[in-house]
């Protein structure tokens, strides 16, 4: 009866099914006791579904396990070595502030330059933007033009002609940072 169970309900695949099916008699022979033939099921069907709900309870309980556990030489040749790599991206990020830090100096002596009065505003709203950086929300090309034009009070071609000039500044500054100048 145990033989046919596991091969009509297809639990041949569980490990170690020959010590499973020997475990399954000893444990229909233990409870025995507790078939009560006064209730008119046949013995055959009763014991029939103990069988079949011991091995579900087994495959349950396997598949928990194979959930929980992995081969860590599964693992390591069927993932790649990625898995066990932990990116920290500290360094990124303190070299990111390091560059605003830098920055943000360099736009002060900017504004030592002899700069005519468009661009003075510009830079001056570009400070304003990057001191307060937390609070705005939206930060894309067009919100940054129109937080600048109101601003300077500038119209978006002189916003853009001072920004070209401005660009320059910092396209050289971020040569010289690239460069390790700084």
């Amino acid at each position: 009866m145990v033989d046919k169970i596991v091969y009509t309900y297809k639990f041949t695949n569980l490990p170690n099914i020959d010590y499973l099916k020997d475990d399954c008699k000893i444990w229909l022979t233990t409870i025995l006791d507790k078939y009560d033939p006064n209730k008119k099921s046949k013995a055959f069907s009763y014991f029939s579904v103990i069988t079949k709900n011991w091995f579900i309870h087994k495959v349950k309980k396997n598949s928990k396990r194979l959930q929980r556990e992995q081969c860590i030489d599964d693992f390591i040749f069927d993932s790649g070595d990625e898995n066990l790599i932990v990116e920290n991206d500290y360094l990124e990020k303190r070299q990111h502030a390091e560059f605003l830090g830098f920055l943000f100096l360099e736009i002060q002596k900017w504004e030592k330059l002899d700069l005519k009065e468009n661009e003075r505003k510009v830079l001056e709203s570009i400070k304003i933007l990057f001191e307060s950086a937390d609070d705005i929300d939206i930060f894309n090309k067009k919100a940054i033009y129109l937080y600048i034009r109101e601003i300077t009070g500038l119209n978006t071609k002189q916003v853009v002609n001072n920004l070209n000039k401005i660009r320059l500044k910092y396209r050289a500054f971020k040569n010289r940072w690239e460069k390790d100048e700084l």
